[in-house]
């Protein structure tokens, strides 16, 4: 069975990170550690100059040679101007993005082929100077990487969001990557660039697609023999429970789940009316040879799953030979797409097995996706023609 396992919190949101914060670990020698990083940068810090830097360099060797070879007060007075401002460049770039922290806001639900904001947030920790013109380089999968810039004046103890809109382009697993922070800041001669690892991993399901459902067929029928949806009514099937209401059954009452949260709680079951739905999907690669067509399947299965459950006639979801998953809540719907993000045709037995139920009953009313053409799927009711796409 497929499984993924996303690497970071349910809220969409990654772990704060940042530049080093130097006297963070032991308050001895803080001054000495101060210097030595000034001095000696850790592996992800680098400082390279610019154009515009390497021409001041080039320049202060050249005044440099002349006030030695002419003993010039003056060109020693330049060049110790120019100096000042390339060490004083490197300072303030070190300073500019010490006690900044920043993570990812990644949060779904993702679909294939259409926009979602991506969210950065960033925080200035630093007691009393503001942080500027930060940028940062990220890409989502194998797509190229984009530049965001920070356009305003972070202050101290100020947070701020940066958001851009991302399109996947496929169904899946997606990596959001945050593979660089970095800075021209304050006099753009050198550039400061921190290398950053901050990933958020999501879900992509597969794109919803547009279908023609044939109504002219027994296959959407409405029926009422006794079949199960999911709203509330008086069935056998529990669905849910809710708050008492009055006029509410006192048999209706769950006493254990009322003691627990302190306030009467009532067991709310199944309407009883239009016989639902099971959805079954087969992945065998001798059904899908091509892979386009097994694409648009897991579209069409996608797109049915939810307007079925809108329609409240989803009874159950199988994939494969494996045990009908049970409809009764959104969440159910999700687990599915969720499924349906990371399959892949695969060599399963030719003997096609019809999903039963919990009690071993033989399921009716099986909504079956068949390959139509060479490029087309049709989804079968009961042998009937019920949807193509």
């Amino acid at each position: 069975m497929e499984s993924f396992t996303p690497s970071t919190s349910s809220a969409g949101y990654t772990e704060w990170q940042g530049s080093l914060r130097i006297g963070q670990r032991r308050s001895g020698h803080r001054w000495r550690r101060l210097l030595w990083a000034m001095l000696y940068p850790p592996r992800s810090h680098r400082i390279m100059p610019t154009i515009t830097g390497v021409l001041l360099i080039i320049v202060s060797m050249g005044i440099g040679m002349a006030a030695y070879n002419t003993a010039n007060n003056i060109l020693f007075i330049t060049l110790s101007l120019l100096l000042s401002c390339l060490v004083l460049s490197g300072v303030m770039s070190w300073l500019n993005m010490r006690r900044v922290t920043w993570r990812l806001q990644a949060a779904g639900p993702w679909r294939a082929g259409q926009a979602q904001t991506v969210s950065l947030e960033l925080r200035n920790s630093k007691m009393l100077l503001p942080t500027y013109g930060l940028w940062f380089d990220i890409a989502a999968g194998k797509a190229r990487e984009v530049r965001r810039h920070l356009r305003i004046r972070l202050d101290s103890g100020m947070e701020t969001r940066m958001e851009w809109p991302v399109v996947p382009e496929r169904r899946g697993p997606l990596t959001i990557h945050l593979r660089g922070v970095g800075s021209l800041f304050p006099f753009g001669f050198l550039r400061k660039t921190l290398a950053s690892e901050l990933a958020r991993e999501v879900l992509v399901w597969p794109a919803p697609v547009e279908y023609r459902r044939h109504s002219d067929g027994a296959a959407w029928r409405e029926q009422s023999s006794g079949g199960r949806v999911n709203r509330s009514g008086s069935g056998d099937d529990l669905l849910a429970l809710r708050r008492y209401s009055p006029g509410d059954s006192p048999r209706l009452v769950n006493w254990k789940a009322s003691a627990r949260l302190q306030h009467l709680m009532v067991r709310q079951f199944s309407a009883e009316g239009l016989e639902g739905f099971t959805l079954w999907v087969r992945t065998d690669a001798v059904r899908w040879p091509r892979a386009e067509q097994f694409e648009l399947a897991l579209s069409l299965a996608a797109t049915l799953a939810e307007d079925l459950f809108q329609m409240e006639r989803l009874q159950a979801l199988v994939i494969d030979n494996e045990p009908p998953l049970p409809v009764r809540r959104m969440r159910d719907v999700e687990t599915f797409l969720d499924r349906l993000a990371l399959l892949e045709p695969k060599a399963i037995e030719a003997t096609a097995v019809l999903p039963v139920g919990a009690h071993g009953e033989a399921r009716r009313r099986v909504m079956v996706l068949e390959p139509q053409g060479s490029r087309g799927v049709a989804a079968m009711i009961d042998g009937k023609l019920a949807a193509t796409a």
